[in-house]
């Protein structure tokens, strides 16, 4: 990959990186803390068993995904420049969004029944994007500790304020963290992981079941969020090649 730090593109690739930080690093809002508390609370309600039949579940899938995406993942020409990296990364997360929102209309038409459908096939294709994603910046996919880095790009998309502002702290310098991560993905806590996951996206998703608007309420839902995940990993990874400029 080569970068040209004097090149327009890349200032202004910077402008937008360093207001995306900002959004990482704010402060919750009251209205972030309220919602927060009420899903807590619906959360304490929730039978201890239930939660921890989702945390396997969840954890089942997001661990044959994650580590079965990377196969299917081709690997981009390498040294290409970074105005070429992200152009060709941008039309990809177009693919995946226009590819999840014909997911999610296809499952939300059936109304609840087919929208069970909706929650491992949109995992699948959020998991294969960011896999491109990382490929396309010359990341080794096949190192563990990269994946544990997507894991938490996810977080960053699908977490409440409070947890992406943790998560976001600590990603940053994560070439110089990553060697002290544990080798067993067992150890990565999967609880928080699916907790956040359905906090943010529950209340969408039940929309989606319901018959008539469920297919339109799909659609828009995994585009919107598709496309946001793809921004979010793009700027994760503009974190790591910003911090290696700056060394």
């Amino acid at each position: 990959m080569t970068i040209d730090q004097e090149s327009a593109y890349f200032k202004t690739t910077m402008v937008a990186f360093e207001k995306w930080q900002l959004s990482m690093c704010k402060k919750p809002t009251i209205l972030n803390g309220i919602t927060k508390s009420i899903q807590i609370k619906i959360n304490h309600i929730i039978p201890e068993k239930v939660h921890i039949a989702i945390t396997k579940a969840v954890k089942g899938l997001t661990k044959a995904v994650i580590f079965g995406a990377g196969i299917t993942t081709s690997t981009p020409a390498k040294g290409k420049h970074i105005e070429e990296i992200e152009n060709n990364i941008l039309k990809r997360i177009h693919f995946y969004s226009s590819s999840a929102a014909a997911e999610g209309a296809i499952t939300g038409f059936g109304g609840f029944f087919s929208s069970l459908a909706d929650f491992p096939l949109w995992l699948t294709l959020k998991m294969k994007m960011i896999f491109e994603i990382a490929s396309h910046y010359e990341i080794d996919i096949n190192d563990y500790t990269e994946r544990i880095y997507i894991l938490y790009i996810f977080q960053l998309a699908f977490s409440s304020q409070q947890h992406r502002n943790i998560i976001y702290t600590q990603m940053q310098g994560w070439d110089g963290k990553k060697e002290n991560l544990p080798n067993d993905i067992h150890e990565f806590d999967w609880r928080t992981f699916q907790l956040e996951y359905r906090d943010h996206i529950d209340l969408a998703k039940l929309i989606q079941m319901i018959p008539g608007i469920g297919a339109f309420a799909g659609a828009y839902i995994n585009h919107r969020l598709t496309k946001r995940l793809g921004n979010t990993a793009m700027n994760a990874y503009r974190m790591r090649f910003s911090e290696f400029s700056k060394n």
